[in-house]
Parts: structure tokens; C-alpha cells; sequence
């Protein structure tokens, strides 16, 4: 089967509309398990395939690498980062093809720093929030196709970090969280210009690409400040809950493949190696990805998926 291609969700409408619509599927297929095998506060109810992704972050967020620390999780704050979320989107990408029954479709991205360009009014207003795409802010929002009754929160982390049962619509509030604005050009172009995928510590405080990009070091950068501009639903381990999220994370995985594809740049290069610390299990080369779904899948095996999917620009 040939690549497909994953294209801007803000200029091409039949992207987008296939999205929304694949979205909506997953969330009334309900194939199980269901909320008291996963140790789910409230009565006993399966749960939909889309939410399935939902508890699988929130699991992965909540999995300390090592278990004695609370910094580097088992998807975040550590190298595993970008192969394990770009893991994350194609299990999407095929749930999605299943569902819509189009074997060409590919996850569409948020381009946000072309939003960041914009000033600080005109984001909250840019064409992805119209009502005709993912609809604006609000508690909860009240325009576009993920609007109550047409989409609903099921399952969300309560202030103590577990998962509860709940049912309300999608909430956001833009630009109140600490982040203003969304991040602008330079600041991909900061990313791009790093010249190490990553280093000791393998952490937060680490320098090098995937810490720039994941957003820790600068603080507050590209992919945290997303989630934070955001706001309401984006904001807590639950994430997924905002179908903008896999936006956010398939442009975050654009902009990892476009630093692999630079010219003169590092190649497909990933660290830490096999040789590091046993308290880097799940973030080394050749170590299966933590998760409910990964199987035996490594991050090795995530660094050249050209053969799966491709961009149509790799410019950001």
C-alpha cells in the first residue's frame, strides 16, 4: 500500500471533514473494555475506541521512568517523546481509515506557527477556529461540529490524577493560561537549528531538539505552548479529549521529520543508545514503547516511516 499523505487541516476542507467525521465514529464504537477493568471511577460503561487513546496517554503520563523520580514519564519529558506520540498518531491514522473505510486517508496537521504570526486577537479568531472547523472557545464551546450534543467528554483526570467518568461539553480558553500567544516561525526555526536530537540528562532540563520542541528548554515552547494557549480540555494528562490534540502532535511530528530531512543536517539520529542507564528503560534506542498498544514496537522503528505516511511541506 502506498504512503498517503497528511496535508494542512486548515486548507485542504476534505482533510478536515473526514477528520471530524472519523472522530465521531470512534467516539460511538464501543468495543470495550469498559471503565471498571480499567479501574475507572463510576458505573460500569465500555468505552469507545476514541477514548481509548484518551486513557492510554493519561496511563503513559502517569508511568515514571524510573518509578523513584516525577520528572521523565513514559511518552513525556525524556527522549521517548516525538517516537512515542508519532506511534500514537498512525495507531490513530488506522483506526481512522477503518472507520471512514478510506485506506488514503492521512491525519491532517495544525499548522500553528503560521496562527502565531497573526497577533494576539487575530488567533483566537484564525479560519481553524470558525464554526465550520473545530469550532471556537468556551465552556463549553458552542459552535462547530465538536459542539454539545454532537460531541462530549466521557472520561477526564480529576485534581487528584485519576481517571473519572464525567459528561460534559469540550471546553477551551484561549490564551489565558500563561502562554498569550501561540508560538511564531522563529521559534520552528529555533527548533531546526539544534543540532543534537538529545542529551543528558534525558530530562526537562536537557538541551538539544527534543526538548526544544517538546517545550521544557526554552520553558514553555512549541508543543507545551500549544496545549497551555489552548487551555480547558488541552491542558491535563487527558488531553486527547480535544480532537485539536492530534493536530497539535501531527505538526509536532511534521517538524521532527522535517529536522531528520534537513539538508546537512543530523539524518535519522535518535539517543540515548542501548548502552545507558537501566533508569532510561522505555527511552533508549531499542526498548519497547510503554503502552497499552505498542506491542513490541521500539523507537528505532519509528525514526524512518516514509514507506507509511509523508508531508505534503515539510516548511514550518
Amino acid at each position: 500500500m502506498a504512503a498517503v499523505t497528511r496535508s494542512n487541516v486548515v486548507t485542504n476542507a476534505s482533510a478536515l471533514q473526514k477528520y471530524i467525521n472519523g472522530v465521531k465514529l470512534l467516539k460511538a464504537e464501543l468495543p470495550g473494555p469498559t471503565t471498571v477493568s480499567l479501574g475507572i471511577a463510576g458505573p460500569s460503561a465500555k468505552i469507545s475506541t476514541h477514548d481509548l487513546f484518551i486513557v492510554w496517554h493519561h496511563i503513559a503520563m502517569s508511568t515514571f521512568t524510573p518509578s523513584t523520580q516525577s520528572d521523565r514519564n513514559a511518552a513525556h519529558r525524556g527522549p521517548v517523546f516525538l517516537p512515542w506520540h508519532r506511534f500514537m498518531l498512525r495507531q490513530l491514522e488506522l483506526n481512522l481509515q477503518r472507520v471512514l473505510h478510506d485506506n488514503s486517508f492521512g491525519l491532517p496537521y495544525w499548522d500553528w506557527a503560521a496562527d502565531g504570526q497573526l497577533s494576539a486577537a487575530a488567533q483566537k479568531t484564525a479560519p481553524i477556529w470558525q464554526a465550520g472547523n473545530f469550532g471556537g472557545q468556551g465552556d463549553p464551546i458552542s459552535t462547530g461540529p465538536l459542539a454539545p450534543p454532537q460531541f462530549l467528554v466521557k472520561i477526564e483526570a480529576n485534581s487528584s490524577g485519576s481517571l473519572v467518568q464525567t459528561n460534559h461539553g469540550l471546553r477551551r480558553a484561549f490564551g489565558v493560561n500563561g502562554a498569550p500567544t501561540l508560538p511564531k516561525r522563529t521559534n520552528t526555526s529555533g527548533a531546526l537549528a539544534q543540532t543534537q536530537y538529545d542529551q543528558a540528562p534525558w530530562n526537562t532540563s536537557s538541551a538539544g531538539f527534543r526538548n526544544y520542541l517538546e517545550g521544557w528548554n526554552p520553558a514553555l515552547g512549541l508543543h507545551n505552548r500549544v496545549h497551555v494557549w489552548v487551555g480547558g480540555d488541552m491542558l491535563p494528562s487527558t488531553s486527547p479529549n480535544d480532537p485539536i490534540f492530534f493536530m497539535n502532535h501531527c505538526n509536532v511530528d511534521r517538524i521532527w521529520e522535517s529536522w531528520m530531512q534537513k539538508p546537512g543536517g543530523p539524518g535519522r539520529v535518535y539517543a540515548p543508545g542501548d548502552s545507558e542507564a537501566a533508569a532510561l528503560k522505555g527511552h533508549r534506542l531499542h526498548d519497547t514503547l510503554s503502552s497499552l498498544l505498542s506491542g513490541t514496537t521500539t523507537p528505532s522503528q519509528m525514526l524512518n516511516v516514509t514507506s507509511l505516511y509523508v508531508y505534503d511541506s515539510l516548511v514550518v
